[in-house]
């Protein structure tokens, strides 16, 4: 396995940490749970981990596949770009529910603050595992690009971006 296929295998679990974390924490803070609450902090963090993965495998992926045909290296560093502020975010989102979980153990009263701290940031961190998540898919999957080539009767015709 090299680097290039251990980051396809890790690089999906950040997202699906983020997107259920986020609504695991909705539902646990509607409900007063603390059960799920603590359930969305312990997704944030293994999130985290598999995003510091994530970025240890990535310059060998792109080593693996800059030089290729259709790849580009540009949008190899507009994904890079997004990577690195996301593993910013899931680091400070997996530190906070690391706070959020002991305080929560402690019974705390801080811990609603914490955890609605914690849910803004995994609001944010919704719209960047997107923007991640889609460039990531574009330097392999050139049908999904903005400027992707679509077939018309029989034809590769170049998609156009309209403006209304």
């Amino acid at each position: 396995m090299n680097d290039a296929h251990l980051h396809m295998v890790v690089n999906h679990f950040p997202i699906i940490g983020i997107v259920f974390g986020f609504g695991i924490l909705i539902v646990g803070l509607i409900l007063k749970n603390k059960t799920l609450i603590n359930t969305s902090f312990v997704l944030f963090i293994v999130a985290a981990v598999f995003g510091a993965i994530s970025m240890a495998t990535g310059e060998g992926a792109e080593e693996l596949v800059e030089d290729m045909p259709n790849i580009g290296k540009q949008i190899i560093h507009e994904h890079e770009e997004l990577a690195e502020k996301l593993a910013v975010l899931l680091y400070v989102l997996a530190g906070l529910s690391l706070a959020g979980l002991y305080l929560n153990f402690k019974n705390n009263a801080k811990t609603k603050l914490v955890s609605f701290l914690i849910l803004g940031i995994a609001t944010a961190g919704l719209f960047l595992v997107q923007k991640v998540g889609t460039s990531g898919g574009e330097i392999r999957h050139t049908e999904i690009r903005a400027n992707a080539n679509t077939m018309v009767n029989g034809s590769v015709k170049q998609s156009e971006e309209h403006e209304d």
